[in-house]
This record gives structure tokens, C-alpha cells and sequence, in this order.
């Protein structure tokens, strides 16, 4: 008798124990989900800023290159193809970064 009293002390126990664990998951889905609503409102703005650098970057790049090449640098086509790289990198990753939060 006395071992089955205790048996059923134990499973009450761990009855309320789940139940306050469920309640209390309930609490850190909706945060995690209000989190999420407000990060994905900051990836447009942040998205279309990125976009911006990236272009300043180009047109520092280019006028880099056209310097270069007014001046007959002998590495005009390497400083071309590492801006030019430099910046299709920088828009693909801003492009992936936004699709990694929105998707």
C-alpha cells in the first residue's frame, strides 16, 4: 500500500511538472515568434541599405579601375576582376542573407 502511494505521488508530481512546462512553452513560442515578426520587418530596410554600399563600393572600384587604366597600370585587369568580384560577392550574399530570414 505504502508503495503504491508513493508511486502515485511520483506520477502527480511529474503530471504538474509537465503541465507547468507545457504553460511555460506556450509563453517562449510566442516570443520566439514575435521575435521573428520583428527581425523579418528589419530585412527590407536593411536589404535595400546593403544594396546601396554595394553600389557605392562599385563606383569606388570603377573609378579606382579608370585610374588605373588612364594612367597605363600594367594590373588594371586584375584590380578590375577583384572590384568586380568584390561586388557580385557582396550582392550575393546580401541577396542570400535576406532569403535565409524571409524564406
Amino acid at each position: 500500500m505504502k508503495k503504491n502511494l508513493q508511486k502515485s505521488g511520483l506520477l502527480l508530481l511529474a503530471m504538474c511538472a509537465s503541465i507547468t512546462s507545457l504553460s511555460a512553452q506556450g509563453n517562449g513560442v510566442s516570443a520566439i515568434e514575435k521575435a521573428n515578426a520583428e527581425i523579418q520587418s528589419y530585412v527590407e530596410p536593411m536589404t535595400q541599405l546593403f544594396y546601396v554600399v554595394c553600389a557605392v563600393i562599385g563606383l569606388i572600384g570603377a573609378i579606382k579601375v579608370y585610374g588605373k587604366w588612364s594612367a597605363g597600370s600594367s594590373d588594371t585587369t586584375r584590380t578590375a576582376a577583384s572590384w568586380f568580384g568584390a561586388c557580385v560577392f557582396a550582392v550575393v550574399a546580401v541577396t542570400a542573407i535576406r532569403a535565409f530570414f524571409i524564406g
